[in-house]
C-alpha cells in the first residue's frame, strides 16, 4: 500500500497540482497586498478620501462591510485578468496541430500520364477506359 501511495504522489500531475496550489496562494496574497495598500488608497483618494475598508452598513447590531466586498471584488478582477493572459500566452507559445491533407481531386491516367478528374471513368487526352 506504500508503494501504491508514492507512486500516486510521484506522478507528475499531483506534483504540479501541489505546485500550482501553493504559487497560487502566494500569487493570491501579493494581489491582496496590491489592492489593500495601493490600489484602493488611489482609488479613495480620487473619490474624495474615501476609506474603503471602512465603509459598512449598520443595521441593528449587524454591520455589513460593502468596502471589504469591493475590494474583493477587485482582487477578483485582478487575479481573473492575470490567470486570463498567462493563459492566452501559454496557448501561443502551443504548436497548433497541422490540418489534415484536402482528398486529392484528380488523378493521373496510367496510359497517356495526363492529370484527370478523380471521377473519371474514361481519359479525356487518350479516350482509355479506366
Amino acid at each position: 500500500m506504500w508503494k501504491e501511495f508514492k507512486a500516486f504522489i510521484m506522478r507528475g500531475n499531483v506534483i504540479d497540482l501541489a505546485v500550482g496550489v501553493i504559487i497560487g496562494g502566494a500569487f493570491g496574497k501579493i494581489v491582496a497586498s496590491l489592492v489593500n495598500d495601493i490600489l484602493m488608497p488611489l482609488i479613495g483618494l480620487l473619490m474624495g478620501g474615501v476609506n474603503f475598508s471602512g465603509l459598512a452598513w449598520q443595521i441593528g447590531e449587524a454591520s455589513i462591510n460593502y468596502g471589504m466586498f469591493l475590494q474583493t471584488v477587485v482582487d477578483f478582477l485582478i487575479i481573473a485578468a492575470a490567470i486570463f493572459f498567462i493563459v492566452k500566452g501559454i496557448n501561443q507559445l502551443q504548436k497548433k496541430p497541422e490540418p489534415a491533407p484536402a482528398e486529392p481531386t484528380t488523378k493521373e491516367c496510367p496510359y497517356c500520364f495526363s492529370t484527370i478528374p478523380i471521377k473519371a471513368t474514361r481519359c479525356p487526352h487518350c479516350t482509355s477506359q479506366l
